[in-house]
């Protein structure tokens, strides 16, 4: 199916369903995104955060600063006072004296209204100096931290560095295994959402990133995290549930797009520079994609139980 096609995958009746369960139900409908959109009913319960999604942002170009346009634009009607980064912040090589073009200016707007990123490493973030200096920046909000938690009452965070995790050979790869473990035991939160720059599944050219499945998706059925965050793929994707967790990727944040695909776990993939809303509710979540130009492109909800 040709990749600037709309791509739908009608998941009724297989939520919660783990791959091998998983049936596929393609609908191709290229004129439709707005009558598949509108079936979703918006949660009639109390909204508790809103928040944006961004990953892949770093290049400078003209994609990224539409992006941030449409952000902005979406901000003023909607407002939001977070935005998680999903990773390769600075491209190509994280070389950190690209800040202002590559972040600062790009959403000066939004910062001055006093919007707070929370950012994670990506691949290129740590080809200069590890990111040191990103992980010290104070627009970033990491706190000195590779890995860390953010969040208040029932809405919390948990960032990962997801670098050291696809490295066998890093020190730090079981350490914060073990750390996301216990904090999200720990934790208090109605909602637990995780989030890092690589995937673990992926309707995109990375598909599915075997060492992450094993070793985190125990973890988040365990605690029963209900919404998982990535980049990497640069593209916009949402899964079906997979045992429990639906997997969301914002990797449209400015970077040259990458192909999409639709296996078994994809409700919706497209290859488009976009960012994506994530509304919490008392018992549910609400994804919504907006492209470059500020129109929606897809939405979906995430139960809590």
């Amino acid at each position: 199916m040709s990749t600037n096609r709309r791509q739908f995958l009608v998941g009724a009746g297989l939520a919660g369903l783990g791959l091998a369960g998983a049936g596929k139900l393609l609908v191709d409908r290229s004129n439709a995104t707005e009558d598949l959109v509108s079936v979703v009913a918006i949660p009639k319960s109390k909204l508790l955060q809103r928040f944006a999604v961004l990953a892949d942002t770093g290049t400078g170009s003209i994609n990224q600063y539409a992006v941030g346009r449409a952000l902005a634009r979406y901000h003023e009607k909607n407002p939001f006072d977070t935005i998680l980064l999903a990773g390769d912040n600075i491209y190509t090589n994280g070389e950190f004296t690209k800040i202002k073009p590559v972040f600062a200016i790009p959403y000066q707007d939004l910062l001055q209204r006093g919007v707070k990123f929370y950012a994670s490493l990506g691949n290129h973030d740590v080809r200069t100096m590890n990111g040191d200096l990103q992980v010290t920046y104070p627009e970033f909000n990491m706190r000195g931290q590779r890995y860390y938690t953010h969040g208040q009452g029932d809405v919390r965070f948990f960032v990962l560095n997801t670098n050291d995790i696809i490295n066998p050979q890093s020190p730090e790869r079981v350490k914060q295994l073990d750390w996301l473990d216990r904090a999200l035991a720990a934790s208090k939160a109605k909602w637990n959402i995780v989030y890092g720059h690589h995937n673990i599944y992926s309707a995109g050219v990375y598909e599915v990133n075997k060492m992450m499945e094993k070793d985190i998706t125990p973890i988040l059925k365990k605690h029963k995290v209900r919404l998982w965050i990535n980049g990497h793929d640069h593209n916009y994707q949402r899964s079906i549930p997979i045992h429990g967790t639906t997997y969301m990727v914002c990797g449209g944040g400015g970077a040259k797009l990458y192909p999409v695909q639709a296996p078994s776990w994809t409700a919706f993939a497209k290859s488009v520079h976009s960012f994506g809303i994530v509304e919490v509710y008392q018992d549910q979540i609400l994804l919504t994609g907006i492209d470059s130009k500020g129109e929606t492109i897809d939405r979906g909800l995430v139960n809590l139980a």
